[in-house]
């Protein structure tokens, strides 16, 4: 006797059994079959249904016939045949041989009954000779793969024995349960009882056991093995979680029991990272599912597909990964969720369940030991050690980068960080196809690319167009305005390395208040910080957030506050008194769901990490409570004659032609305007000279004052525009 060379070998050794026991069969079966041959299993003749009517009920009548072999020798050659296969797969086992036969046994904790039933239906994917001595077996020519009847007459020596073992193919008997043979109907029998039932071996079964290991084609769309090879040391986390995540791991793998973990955080945070690492650290594969793809699958029921996976597990050696598990959280898919954890319960090994939802399970898992562990975002200083980890072997890099900056403006997960450096390199690519270096510049880009686009359907992306120098504000004012925008280039160094982190657990953000008339520069500030700190910019159109019905709001507000997280951007909400204004007197469930709705909005603006803007032209409308909660409060004044000159000066753009006679000083001492009006008669006055053909002269200005203030609905004499009445439209 030889040891198993491959895992083939050991399967046709077990069927050697199984040719045995249906040679038996056929022997005692053919002094029962008197009838001309071209007409077996084709129409019962009298004589055999007078025989079928006396014989005992149970067993076919070839089971109570004589053997025309000694029984003994049967029973011998059978033990003889049991005792040598045990010793090879011994022997085949301490050469590493894998025999995948055994392999399955142990995983599925299959009885030796099952295991021959297994055979019996595996039989024909190896040699179809197996389908005709079945349709012999079974008087029909038709039937070519075995029945249960045939597989509980081959096995079971009594009719006790085969009522015992047709619990084999019950739905929670691993055969069924884990999708090892599947039962089918016989197209010509209506409704057949389970022994009528035929039996055939799962495809993945018969790949699995011919030493395939390509996933199940039913979840080929849901579902990507992955071979770790990177072990937990390699991640950034602290050394006592890693400890306990490895240690727990472990013990529940030598214990055979079954461990699940939910891992609770935004994309990016590394969730997938941990798992892969604890699958490395145990030897074992790693399943990654698509729990939100999976479940809007149309083809494949949701419990099918759970058993399915938990299949592939045993099969693969596997971990489960379960990413979106928020999508069974709902209340209309709570069976689901109940199932897949019941599933979970009994299936040793260990599954970690993902999602950004925190979640404890409730009824369910009492008897398992599940652990929820939280990644938070990584601080600025987590991120400062992320950025030089992600850049190490990009392309050629600029060597005067200043990642400090990098890692304060932009609050993203090491996962984000991977997606921004990959995206930075192929912008250096396409931008110098030859050096390919990336610069600041690209990985600023890169940063903004990876923002949430959902965003812009909740809100409106403003690009930035303008500098410092275009601004008009008294000098404190533009002082203040460059004061908030180190507090976002210099937070990691202060809530980081300095330990503010430790001290506050809200109110990380920037809340500011922009209060002024129309047009004095409210927008533009805005516009000049998202610039200069290289972060987007969106302004909240308050008729898509404000809702007539209950709780709307709310809910539109957390998408925008939600959304605007990962996308690392300035939100800007114009004229805000409309609505942070003043909380009313409670009169009616209105006003009350209204204070409730600005309550709400109060915790959305002090659990965000980003800047807020609130731009109102009323301060006195804003009520007391927003502005206390305001970091920064900056008035933008209405401009004084000096400010107003500097804006026509600054309004005009290089390239237009002007004449060198414009009266800027009479302009800025005659017409109080804000520099918003200023900018709209500038931009008439020069379509109004390119209509002309000529250049911008006072012509041009006087007319277009006169239309921004019909606009306005202030009506002027002819007498306020002095020396240029002549210019004056009547």
């Amino acid at each position: 006797m030889e040891p198993y060379t491959t895992s083939l070998q050991h399967i046709w050794a077990e069927l050697e059994r199984i040719d045995l026991l249906i040679q038996v069969q056929v022997a005692r079966a053919r002094q029962l079959h008197t009838v001309d041959e071209n007409f077996q299993g084709l129409y019962i003749p009298e004589e055999e249904v007078d025989a079928l009517l006396a014989e005992p009920s149970g067993l076919p009548r070839w089971a109570a016939e004589s053997l025309p072999l000694d029984q003994r020798e049967i029973q011998r050659t059978l033990h003889q045949l049991a005792v040598k296969i045990a010793w090879r797969k011994v022997e085949s086992k301490k050469q590493g041989v894998n025999l995948r036969l055994d392999r399955l046994v142990q995983q599925f904790q299959l009885s030796e009954l099952e295991v021959d039933a297994l055979l019996i239906t595996l039989a024909p994917e190896l040699d179809l000779r197996y389908e005709r001595l079945f349709g012999y077996l079974q008087d029909d020519v038709t039937k070519r793969r075995p029945s249960v009847d045939l597989a509980l007459n081959l096995l079971s020596p009594t009719f006790a024995a085969k009522l015992a073992a047709r619990h084999a193919f019950t739905s929670t008997a691993p055969l069924l349960k884990y999708h090892l043979v599947q039962l089918f109907d016989d197209p010509a029998h209506q409704q057949p009882p389970l022994l009528s039932k035929c039996l055939k071996v799962d495809e993945r079964i018969v790949n699995y056991l011919f030493d395939g290991d390509e996933l199940d084609s039913r979840l080929l769309p849901y579902v990507q093995a992955l071979l770790p090879a990177a072990g937990i040391d390699a991640l950034l986390l602290p050394p006592e979680l890693k400890q306990r995540l490895v240690w727990l791991t472990r013990t529940k793998a030598r214990q055979a029991e079954p461990l699940i973990f939910y891992f609770q955080g935004p994309y990016g945070v590394g969730k997938q990272s941990v798992a892969a690492a604890l699958s490395c650290e145990t030897g074992l594969r790693l399943l990654v599912i698509d729990g939100e793809k999976l479940l809007s699958a149309e083809e494949l029921p949701f419990e099918t597909a759970v058993r399915l996976l938990m299949r592939e597990a045993l099969l693969q050696n596997a971990v489960l990964y379960w990413t979106g598990f928020d999508a069974l959280l709902a209340d209309e898919r709570r069976a689901w969720r109940d199932s897949l954890l019941r599933s979970l319960e009994t299936s040793p090994g260990l599954t970690i369940l993902a999602g950004e939802t925190a979640w404890e399970p409730a009824d369910v898992l009492q008897a398992t030991t599940f652990v929820r562990v939280e990644f938070p975002r990584p601080t600025a200083v987590e991120r400062m050690q992320l950025w030089p980890r992600a850049l190490n072997g990009a392309l050629p890099v600029e060597a005067d980068f200043d990642l400090g900056a990098l890692a304060a403006k932009f609050r993203f997960t090491p996962g984000q960080i991977q997606d921004a450096v990959a995206t930075a390199r192929n912008l250096a690519r396409w931008r110098d196809p030859e050096n390919g270096q990336v610069t600041l510049t690209d990985l600023q880009t890169a940063c903004r690319l990876q923002s949430n686009r959902k965003l812009e359907t909740l809100a409106r992306k403003i690009v930035p167009h303008y500098i410092w120098n275009d601004i008009v504000l008294p000098a404190d004012r533009v002082q203040q305005l460059r004061e908030i925008c180190n507090q976002v280039k210099y937070r990691g160094r202060v809530y980081g390395e300095w330990g503010f982190d430790h001290k506050l657990s809200l109110g990380k953000g920037l809340n500011v208040l922009f209060a002024g008339p129309s047009g004095t520069g409210k927008t533009m500030a805005a516009e000049i910080m998202a610039g200069e700190l290289g972060q987007d910019l969106y302004k909240i159109d308050l008729s898509t957030v404000v809702s007539k019905y209950i709780g709307e709001t709310e809910k539109n507000l957390a998408r925008i506050f939600g959304e605007a997280e990962t996308s690392n951007a300035i939100l800007f909400f114009d004229e805000a008194d409309a609505l942070f204004g003043k909380r009313s007197e409670v009169r009616d469930s209105h006003d009350r769901y209204a204070n409730i709705e600005i309550s709400y909005l109060l915790q959305r603006m002090e659990e965000y990490d980003g800047i807020v803007i609130l731009a109102t032209n009323l301060h006195k409308n804003m009520d007391d409570a927003f502005v206390r909660r305001m970091q920064f409060t900056v008035e933008f004044p209405f401009p004084n004659e000096k400010n107003r000159h500097r804006i026509w000066e600054k309004i005009w753009p290089s390239a237009t032609p002007r004449t060198p006679n414009l009266d800027l000083d009479f302009m800025a001492r005659r017409f109080e305007l804000a520099g918003g009006n200023i900018r709209n008669i500038a931009l008439a006055a020069a379509f109004l000279a390119a209509d002309d053909g000529e250049v911008v002269d006072m012509r041009h200005l006087i007319r277009a004052t006169q239309r921004e203030y019909q606009k306005m609905g202030k009506v002027m004499s002819e007498s306020e525009f002095g020396e240029y009445t002549k210019h004056v439209m009547t």
